[in-house]
């Protein structure tokens, strides 16, 4: 394949990034894709397996080095989870204090920890103090 078709491919993926939601993944590829034309432009000619199989290494490097950094930087903010900090949740089951459980917060079941003293009994309700991932941190609502 010409270098210019590695260029293409590279835009194309890079592109299709926007329009599917992978996580970044589609741009990794497409960076590994945009490398090989980018080496190919420089006159370095490798024979088709050649460049497929330096495709599928750098795909494979690009993954393993930058796509976490790519997600961690670009990726969603966590601003949507931050705007539950201080709502009420319902204790599925009970949960003992520093342990995970799961409660009812919105209409979705969502893994919760009790950061509270005591432990946190099933149909209790709990504050939350705050978001880690996708676990929120609780603590027995005081003054119902």
């Amino acid at each position: 394949m010409p270098w210019w078709g590695w260029i293409v491919i590279g835009a194309v993926l890079m592109g299709s990034e926007m329009f599917v939601a992978t996580d970044f993944y589609l741009a990794v590829l497409g960076a590994a894709a945009l490398s090989l034309g980018l080496i190919g432009s420089t006159g370095l000619e490798l024979p088709v397996w050649g460049q497929w199989g330096t495709f599928g290494v750098l795909s494979v490097l690009y993954l393993v080095v930058f796509r976490r950094r790519i997600y961690q930087r670009f990726g969603p903010s966590g601003e949507d989870t931050e705007s539950i900090v201080g709502e009420v949740a319902t204790m599925q089951e009970r949960i003992e204090a520093g342990r995970q459980g799961r409660a009812e917060l919105r209409g979705s079941v969502w893994t919760v920890e009790n950061t509270g003293d005591g432990p946190l009994e099933e149909g209790e309700r709990a504050r939350v103090e705050g978001v880690t991932g996708l676990t929120l941190s609780v603590r027995a609502e005081t003054g119902s």
